[in-house]
């Protein structure tokens, strides 16, 4: 999200067309994003609403004081910032419905990818008609809080996706709706004879370190790290479901600029390589470089990318050696040893 649809989501109070509120008001900010200066026009006091770790650091670093999950009820308002994801993006406009007094202000923004005039008209067809207005590359929508929104928001509020039966996921989370190929591919190729310490890096709502614990029963441990606290909070419910005797522990954290404290004898990970709608194939590069700092002596990584990825020249930095395990038509698997 560019900061520019930040401006476009406080362009309705700092061009007077919306009122504006009190100092005394608290407004909840949901997507919140760092890199804005509310207006004076806007002197209500923000509580912001974070799940990814990088984002919610950069909020606490300006000292935002970020909450990780949505807590409370009877705000005056919110704000509500669109992001790629329309699960995601139903899930906030339902929690501000749920959570905004009868009456009270939401103003919602995002730019064309983000979807929203679709949501303009999702909101249209609950019978909320919202206003509108274009800046800065977006779109602002505000309405008034119904004085009943309870149907508005059991059509939008999350519900749990099912995967293969067993795999509790949500929508915004990477893969949500099915097993990912490239992960799949990689659970065919994880050890069987494994007994040590392992450590799923951006470990998602957990496939990769169920598949481990159930082709290598005698796995230790495994530590699972993420960056998304509700694809985190999916992964325990998953784990203790699904390995019921497994001793893992889990971490919200974010691997580029919060390294791993422990050293393990094997790390796996199907790396992320989009940063919001851009291909950014320097993350992957750096959870490879946080994986060599992880492992201890003798340690493995292997993980899946996209077959295009230029992954092998930071192997070949980081690691005594390295390879290829296997490859098809969209995926390979890489492995290096410490």
């Amino acid at each position: 999200m560019s900061r520019e649809t930040l401006k476009t989501l406080f362009h309705p109070f700092a061009s007077g067309t919306v009122a504006a509120p009190g100092d005394d008001e608290r407004f909840l900010f949901l997507g919140a994003e760092a890199g804005f200066a509310a207006p004076a026009e806007f002197p209500a006091k923000l509580v912001p609403v974070q799940g990814h770790r990088g984002e919610f650091l950069r909020l606490q670093a300006a000292q935002l004081e970020p909450i990780s999950r949505v807590e409370g009820e009877n705000f005056d308002g919110a704000l509500v910032l669109l992001g790629k994801h329309r699960g995601e993006n139903d899930n906030r406009i339902a929690e501000a419905l749920k959570r905004v007094k009868a009456g009270g202000l939401i103003v919602v923004a995002g730019g064309k990818e983000d979807g929203v005039q679709p949501m303009r008209k999702r909101l249209g067809g609950l019978g909320i008609e919202a206003e509108h207005m274009p800046k800065y590359h977006g779109v602002a929508l505000w309405f008034n809080a119904p004085a009943d929104a309870s149907a508005a928001v059991a059509k939008l509020g999350a519900r749990d996706t099912l995967v293969d039966g067993r795999f509790h996921t949500r929508a915004g989370m990477f893969s949500h709706d099915r097993v990912d190929d490239g992960s799949e591919l990689l659970a065919s190729r994880l050890p069987e004879s494994f007994d040590g310490n392992a450590a799923d890096f951006g470990a998602g709502w957990g496939y990769l370190s169920i598949m481990l614990a159930e082709r290598a029963p005698r796995t230790a441990r495994i530590d699972l790290f993420e960056a998304d606290f509700e694809a985190l909070e999916c992964a325990k419910a998953n784990l203790a479901a699904n390995c019921p005797k497994l001793s893992a522990r889990f971490f919200w954290q974010d691997l580029t600029r919060e390294p791993a404290k422990e050293k393990y004898d094997l790390v796996i990970m199907n790396p992320p390589f989009h940063q919001g709608h851009a291909a950014e194939p320097g993350l992957g590069q750096t959870m490879i470089k946080a994986a060599a700092q992880a492992l201890r002596g003798g340690g493995q990584l292997l993980l899946v990318a996209n077959r295009g990825l230029p992954y092998e020249s930071i192997l070949a930095e980081d690691f005594r050696e390295h390879g290829e395990t296997c490859r098809n038509a969209r995926f390979k698997v890489l492995w290096a040893k410490k």
